[in-house]
């Protein structure tokens, strides 16, 4: 239940339902004055919506700024939250990935350079799965298929949001004998860093952040970014506001 009303908030409040609104809104009520408001203000938070230039700012002030390996301490264990892979497409000799393949590919490298022993894949189905796979499975094949050892990989395949992964992984490290006094090493999004901290603070699992799978970019002031629309933009602020509502709903209900 708390799953969809977070999902029916986020869609009320998504850039997208709110330029449609007003651009419906004043194109109905278009004879009247405050229509033609409400279908100018639609048509100038969608220019706002849709600038890369603008867009990009606001990833660059949301997203922390990425670590280089050198800095980073050796820890035992890795932390890695799943939402990687494309569990809409079946395959059983393969992972396919989307975007934020950084996550388990960055931990590969961690791990290979002795950064981190162990690495612990956190993530299960999520809701209405048409997949009989975990996520968690799949990037452990995944890795596998790279030559690491399969006692380096760690599974926890039951979670369905970010609290129960911090939630989920305490209670696996603790069945499985490890001091969960220690410090780990955190390895998600950048853009997802913040409530993912929070929740893992939540439960009393120190962490060290390693932020990866950067949404923005090195500010470009060329024609393009400044002046031309680009759709990628819409989506990017999108996961913006998806992500600070996920953030408020959390504090709401306590996981963080």
């Amino acid at each position: 239940m708390f799953f969809y009303l977070s999902q029916f908030l986020s869609f009320l409040a998504m850039p997208l339902t709110i330029v449609l609104i007003l651009i419906l809104g004043g194109v109905i009520f278009i004879r009247r004055k405050w229509g033609k408001k409400m279908l100018w203000t639609g048509i100038v938070l969608l220019l706002f919506f849709t600038n890369p230039f603008l867009s990009n700012l606001a990833l660059l002030a949301w997203e922390p700024d990425f670590k280089s390996f050198e800095e980073i301490e050796n820890h035992e264990i890795g932390i890695v939250l799943t939402g990687v892979t494309n569990m809409s497409k079946t395959a059983y000799d393969r992972t396919f990935f989307n975007k934020g393949a950084d996550r388990i590919t960055h931990a590969l490298q961690l791990y290979r350079m002795g950064k981190i022993k162990k690495i612990l894949i956190t993530g299960g189905q999520g809701l209405n799965p048409v997949n009989s796979q975990t996520e968690a499975e799949l990037l452990k094949r995944f890795l596998m298929m790279t030559g690491m050892p399969e006692s380096d990989i760690l599974i926890e395949d039951q979670a369905k949001n970010t609290a129960q992964n911090a939630q989920f992984s305490k209670e696996f490290l603790e069945q499985k004998g490890f001091d969960t006094n220690q410090k780990f090493l955190l390895i998600t999004s950048a853009f997802h860093m913040y409530r993912a901290k929070g929740c893992f603070d939540k439960v009393s699992l120190n962490t060290e952040t390693f932020p990866v799978d950067y949404y923005s970019h090195d500010v470009k002031y060329d024609i393009p970014s400044l002046l031309f629309p680009d759709p990628f933009s819409l989506e990017y602020w999108t996961k913006l506001f998806k992500e600070w509502i996920g953030i408020v709903v959390y504090k709401l209900v306590g996981y963080m």
